[in-house]
């Protein structure tokens, strides 16, 4: 069994929050929180989610562009987060990073050769005739020619200063890259070809590569594994064609339910999900994904449609968030030319109902009278016991457990953090819970 070239354990990135004019912290935002994973020699890794999920973190922290909160991420067996400069200078040269954005990337003051030899000055080679020779040699093999050497990055197209920037990082031999939504920002024609020069520099040089993108039409075509990023967290990482094919997180079906299908008889839709990404300064308690999942986990005894109990804990969220306002609420449903203030308690719970699309009665008795007295609560501009009446019945199991990534059933290779999938003890998932059947 080959030995990983890279691996990352629990790594850490915090950013401090402070306040006042001591600059006290006050919390934290937990950009990536316990981010674990191994890369082979010549494999290439995709690393995805939503924007603001913590994937370009993750690429700053393991490179050590910007110091882990904590954690380990070991290179060939030496853990690079106790390196001292020498060492990390050392370390610089087996492994570089490709951004998304190369204008940024680029000294206007230098030209391009310049730029891509920059670093074998850096690292000791003095000689200027032989850096020109090593430079003019990359750029042909990046599909450019030795005579761009003296030219500068204003004078280049956007695909054009993509491949400067993969010969700059090919410059001092890395064994590993980490490619940063590296063609994002390239239109269509130009972003195959990119990518099909990644693939052929990966053959020819045996280059590990992280890549790291929130297109997963793309990650498909490059990647041999795959891990899938929620607010700082990896939630699943399985090989690329079983991933796609057999999702076991919520998250990575959502995901894959939104790549455009060009063939419109195809069967599936579109999963949407409710609410928003919460803070990564406040992560909610348990299973992060909880306050948007659509197959979240019912309490043993609530008999709801998933969608139904879906939109009831959407509610609660909204009541705790205050994201309820109450007054409009009552405008937009009175009478013409009347403020509101004269509809009755009835004539609200009714609207608010129908503001979180909730039916007038619902099938399960105990969590009809917690959103009966929540809603009363609410009519009367009393969010605290609104709030409370909800919290006495509304409530998941994936709100009060942390799941933790274990292998599926059945494959080693495929990883997945859910409580469907591997539920702790004394929590019950019921046949249809992994359905999210609409009402």
């Amino acid at each position: 069994m080959t030995e990983p070239l890279l691996e990352v354990r629990d790594l850490e990135k915090h950013y401090p929050l402070t306040e006042g004019i001591l600059k006290r912290q006050v919390g934290a935002v937990r950009a990536v929180d316990g981010v674990s994973f191994t890369l082979d020699p010549g494999e290439t890794l995709g690393l995805v989610g939503e924007s603001g999920c913590g994937k370009s973190t993750v690429a700053t922290s393991m490179l050590r562009l910007e110091e882990p909160t904590g954690g380990r991420v070991v290179f060939d067996g030496e853990n690079i987060v106790a390196f001292d400069d020498e060492e990390l200078k050392r370390f610089r040269r087996e492994a570089q990073i490709v951004f998304q954005d190369p204008t940024s990337s680029f000294d206007p003051r230098m030209s391009v050769g310049e730029s891509v030899t920059e670093a074998l000055r850096v690292h000791g080679l003095s000689d200027r005739a032989r850096r020109r020779a090593v430079g003019e040699d990359l750029l042909e093999r990046v599909g450019l020619s030795a005579t761009d050497y003296d030219r500068y990055p204003h004078e280049f197209s956007g695909g054009q200063k993509q491949r400067v920037a993969i010969a700059r990082a090919l410059v001092v031999n890395p064994r590993l890259i980490v490619a940063d939504e590296p063609v994002s920002a390239l239109d269509v024609s130009v972003k195959s070809a990119v990518l099909d020069l990644l693939a052929d520099l990966q053959q020819e040089f045996g280059i590990a590569l992280v890549f790291i993108s929130h297109d997963l039409s793309v990650v498909r075509e490059v990647a041999d594994r795959v891990a899938v990023m929620y607010l700082g967290e990896i939630v699943e990482t399985a090989p690329t064609e079983r991933l796609f094919e057999s999702p076991e997180h919520p998250y990575t079906e959502a995901l894959l339910s939104a790549i455009p299908e060009p063939n419109p008889d195809a069967p599936g839709r579109t999963i949407r999900l409710s609410g928003s990404v919460p803070s990564a300064s406040a992560p909610p308690a348990g299973c992060r994904f909880h306050t948007r999942c659509p197959k979240v986990i019912k309490p043993v005894g609530v008999d709801l449609p998933q969608a139904t109990w879906r939109r009831v804990l959407d509610a609660r969220q909204r009541v705790h968030e205050h994201d309820v306002d109450v007054a409009a609420v009552r405008e937009l449903w009175a009478p013409a030319g009347a403020d509101g203030t004269g509809l009755s308690e009835t004539e609200v719970v009714t609207a608010l109902r129908a503001e979180f699309d909730l039916p007038d009665e619902l099938g399960a008795p105990a969590v009809e009278r917690a959103v009966g007295e929540a809603l009363a609560a609410l009519a009367a501009d009393d969010h605290s016991a609104a709030a409370a009446a909800f919290d006495t019945t509304v409530t998941t199991p994936c709100e009060e457990h942390i799941p933790t990534r274990q292998p599926v059933q059945g494959s080693r290779d495929h990883e997945v953090a859910c409580l469907l999938r591997h539920p702790p003890e004394g929590v019950r998932v019921p046949n249809d819970e992994a359905r999210a059947d609409d009402d």
